[in-house]
């Protein structure tokens, strides 16, 4: 899709503290069929996490589990939200984190589709609130070594970054699909680390001679709600 945000669609983002693995990986098994055919929901994809330090498998979080959900709008999501497979996750977790977006804008794909329906148009900025970013990427295989040598000075960036609120490793193996969801006080904030900071401007630039993704996502979004917690604090 093009031509800018689809009106009324809402985003959200959970993310669960568990003190049992099994279980977790569990309902990351079964959770799957339970996101079939619901009523309203665009896309979906369960996530495992991590510390977003190397994007290798060391960073990966067997204790938190997330899940993104983009929604035709805010009353099917509400209507979700008393859904079996949300309800356990919460009574499997000491901690949980749920954030609702409005996309402002995306580009590239994840899984063939582009979730949050289209590209950055002059009328999203006029949010002024807080942002969340979510980046996701399908490393080639034959690349990988070279992406994870460009990564440390980017990272190392981003921890040190004026206006994160918080970073988060996401994706659907540890190895090979890798992404990052984010929350930023402003738009000039993420605008500021994508595109000034100089590590991650080399890095962007290395990314097309590179070839280092078959497929990658990028999705600015205006986070409307955040409610709970991650790693015992609210961002």
């Amino acid at each position: 899709m093009s031509g800018g945000p689809v009106p009324g669609v809402v985003a959200e983002v959970h993310v669960w503290g568990v003190d049992r693995v099994l279980p977790a990986l569990g309902r990351m098994a079964t959770g799957r069929r339970a996101l079939r055919d619901v009523p309203g929901l665009r896309f979906a994809k369960l996530l495992g996490t991590g510390s977003a330090r190397t994007f290798t498998p060391r960073d990966a979080d067997p204790h938190h589990w997330a899940l993104l959900t983009v929604w035709d709008g805010a009353d099917a999501a509400d209507a979700w939200a008393a859904s079996p497979l949300l309800r356990s996750w919460s009574a499997s977790s000491h901690e949980q984190l749920r954030v609702r977006m409005r996309p402002l804008g995306s580009r590239g794909r994840w899984s063939g589709v582009d979730p949050f329906g289209g590209a950055v148009t002059s009328s999203d900025d006029r949010w002024t609130g807080p942002v969340a970013a979510v980046t996701r990427a399908r490393l080639r295989p034959t690349r990988a070594l070279s992406f994870w040598r460009a990564v440390p000075p980017v990272v190392t960036d981003l921890a040190g970054s004026p206006g994160l609120r918080l970073a988060v490793g996401v994706g659907e193996a540890p190895v090979g699909l890798q992404g990052t969801f984010s929350i930023w006080d402003s738009a000039a904030a993420l605008v500021d680390f994508a595109y000034r900071r100089p590590a991650h401007r080399a890095a962007v630039e290395q990314t097309e001679p590179s070839r280092w993704y078959a497929e990658e996502l990028f999705a600015r979004l205006a986070v409307l709600e955040v409610e709970g917690t991650y790693e015992g604090r609210t961002p």
